[in-house]
């Protein structure tokens, strides 16, 4: 146990008061530290999808970690009644609801915001978050697109809040068990890493452009999306397969299993190149109005030359290794290979079809995971531990590691889209782009649409 404390720890450690466009949210009044047995006044932003877990998160922490869930937040107003209910039923709260998250960061008697808001809102939502002295808790993928992550960053540590992002593989004992077993040289060298998501899904059709539901406010919910008119097919959840809201499955489940390829592989730095292909082979656009890739393969080479390869697949296929693996890892080192599905894993010497070591406890696929609905309160209680302390290195999943993690589809993506290999520099901010590829480095942000703008200066 003190042995994977440390682990932790190191792994974590080894990673790299102004106003908010006249909202007038200051950081200053909210500086106070937490004590160790204050309450933590919470809301949940984005009550659909992710955020019906973080609401049953947190309720369940309520006891244990002297947690309260005081506010609701979503632009869609119909959630309000069932969400609420939800809140009420499992804590006894009767819940605040808000529909303009700028309330919530203006609101003094709350310490912390749970983000489960689509992908293009995550960083916008978070800087706001910290400039008004809230803590974060943010779903994957960290952003939307590669330059506002790095702008996440920076308002963590410029107001000195603590952001973490929703990787929770990184707080399931048996994974981190695996990726110790992986440090310690359990396979030996370890030089490549696949990740898998295999998720079939099926087509959602097409519809005209309309007028929105009374109940949504649409100009909030595009926020920093250049404006188009409301089209349900594009709404609740199928925002994932289009550009300019989501990232296709790659950017969905898909950086769950690319933090753990990159945490197996220990690189806490970019890869200097990217490779992605793919297509939509499910659907004619006349059928489907999606616009990301049901299958698509990406490769990435490291400076020393480990690779990651990652292979999305929304049609119907096999599953890999000897665990079938659907939605998960398999990691090559010079000595054998090893398997990660959900929480379970087996590592085997080269040239043996048994396990020589693996999981001791009783694990759970990422298939039966799926189908079971989530049970992640330990990265919820890690994140209040660490608004406790007020310590990021206590975090099992820091905004630092996870804009790392989220790097990777979204560069994939870019790779993709533009049917080309790419050459990325990493590094610093001033360093994370592509080589002599001014088309790709559009690619890295977005035009924004005032005032949901991400500014230069967090």
């Amino acid at each position: 146990m003190e042995k994977r404390r440390e682990f932790i720890k190191k792994s974590l450690m080894g990673t790299a008061g102004i106003a908010i466009g006249g909202f007038g949210f200051s950081a200053k009044s909210y500086a106070s530290i937490i004590g160790a047995n204050d309450r933590i006044n919470l809301a949940v932003i984005g009550i659909h999808g992710r955020g019906v877990a973080h609401i049953d998160a947190w309720c369940k922490l309520k006891d244990s970690q002297n947690v309260r869930l005081t506010t609701l937040c979503d632009v869609h107003e119909e959630f309000f009644p069932s969400r609420s209910k939800m809140v009420m039923d499992q804590s006894g709260v009767n819940p605040r609801t808000e529909y303009d998250m700028r309330k919530v960061f203006d609101n003094k008697d709350i310490h912390a915001v749970s983000i489960a808001m689509p992908n293009f809102w995550h960083a916008l939502g978070t800087i706001w978050a910290c400039q008004a002295g809230k803590h974060v808790y943010c779903e994957k993928p960290a952003m939307h697109n590669v330059w506002e992550g790095r702008k996440m960053v920076e308002a963590a540590r410029k107001y000195n809040r603590i952001v973490q992002v929703g990787f929770q593989n990184r707080s399931i004992a048996n994974v981190i068990e695996a990726i110790q077993f992986l440090h310690d040289g359990g396979i030996g060298k370890v030089f490549m890493a696949r990740g898998l998501c295999i998720k079939p899904r099926n087509s959602f059709g097409i519809a005209p452009d309309s007028k929105p539901p009374a109940s949504l406010h649409y100009d909030m919910w595009l926020g920093p999306v250049t404006w188009r008119p409301y089209n349900e097919k594009r709404d609740i959840y199928n925002w994932h397969w289009f550009w300019d809201t989501g990232n296709g499955d790659t950017g969905n489940q898909g950086p769950h299993q690319f933090d753990i390829a990159r945490w197996g592989l220990n690189k806490n730095e970019h890869p200097v190149s990217v490779h992605s292909t793919g297509g939509i082979y499910g659907w004619s656009p006349d059928e489907c109005a999606q616009e990301t890739p049901d299958m698509q393969t990406s490769v990435f080479k490291y400076k020393d030359g480990s690779i990651l390869e990652f292979a999305t697949r929304g049609r119907q296929s096999n599953g890999e290794g000897s665990l079938g693996i659907k939605i998960g890892n398999i990691f090559y080192g010079t000595k054998g290979y090893l398997e990660i599905d959900g929480s379970t894993w087996k590592a085997f010497h080269n040239g043996e079809n048994k396990p020589f070591a693996g999981s001791k406890s009783e694990g759970t696929s990422n298939e039966a995971i799926s189908l079971a609905g989530p049970s992640e309160t330990e990265h919820f209680s890690n994140f209040l531990d660490a608004v406790r302390s007020g310590n990021y290195h206590d975090l099992h999943c820091d905004v630092n590691e996870g804009f790392f993690s989220t790097v990777l589809p979204l560069t994939a993506n870019i790779s993709y889209r533009l049917k080309r290999d790419l050459e990325f520099m990493g590094g610093d901010m001033d360093r994370e782009k592509f080589v002599n590829d001014a088309e790709a480095n559009e690619l890295l942000t977005r035009a924004y649409r005032p005032p949901y703008v991400v500014p230069n200066e967090v």
